[in-house]
């Protein structure tokens, strides 16, 4: 009969209080999932408390697929740390590392310049049109940690979206198929 032919028999023999169950135990651990989300944003202050280095931008310090923890304090930010950033106008962060920070005496804003490490410029030509310093309000937060090459699940499946859909399909039909 095969792999097949057995786990359809499988799903067909399911009782209705066997998939209630088991549609229960998944939502649970989609909603733990989002309340561990939710916890760490306000634990470490930032919108995005983890994220994936897309590029080969900050070679040799982090590489493309290495994942980033960050937090965000009131503490002012200092050239030389590593921060990710958003810009007006682009969806993904970007992780680079302040090499000027400018501080307005009169109103007491934070202006700051980044750079990639291993990049030649710095980021002006990434910012928004006419814009030439980050805000505070852009700045997600600080790197405080990483996972070398962990990331990589999330680019593959970023970039190969079937293997996301296979991925989530095996999941799927292995909670429907599986017995308590």
């Amino acid at each position: 009969m095969g792999w097949f032919g057995e786990t359809m028999d499988s799903v067909k023999s399911i009782q209705i209080r066997q998939a209630l169950s088991q549609a229960l135990t998944l939502g649970l651990i989609v909603t733990s999932a989002l309340i561990i989300w939710k916890g760490l944003i306000c634990m470490t202050g930032s919108e995005s408390p983890v994220v994936v280095v897309l590029s080969e931008s900050m070679e040799p310090g982090f590489a493309r697929g290495d994942i980033l923890f960050l937090h965000m304090s009131e503490d002012p930010i200092r050239a030389g740390e590593i921060v990710v950033f958003n810009v007006d106008g682009r969806d993904i962060p970007i992780v680079h590392r302040v090499i000027k920070v400018h501080e307005r005496k009169d109103t007491g804003e934070v202006y700051v310049l980044t750079k990639g490490d291993n990049n030649e410029e710095d980021d002006r030509a990434l910012y928004a049109r006419g814009q030439h310093w980050l805000q505070r309000r852009h700045i997600m937060g600080r790197a405080v940690g990483f996972l070398p090459y962990v990331g990589w699940v999330t680019i593959i499946m970023t970039e190969r979206p079937i293997i996301k859909y296979v991925l989530i399909g095996a999941l799927g039909l292995l909670v429907i198929t599986s017995k308590d």
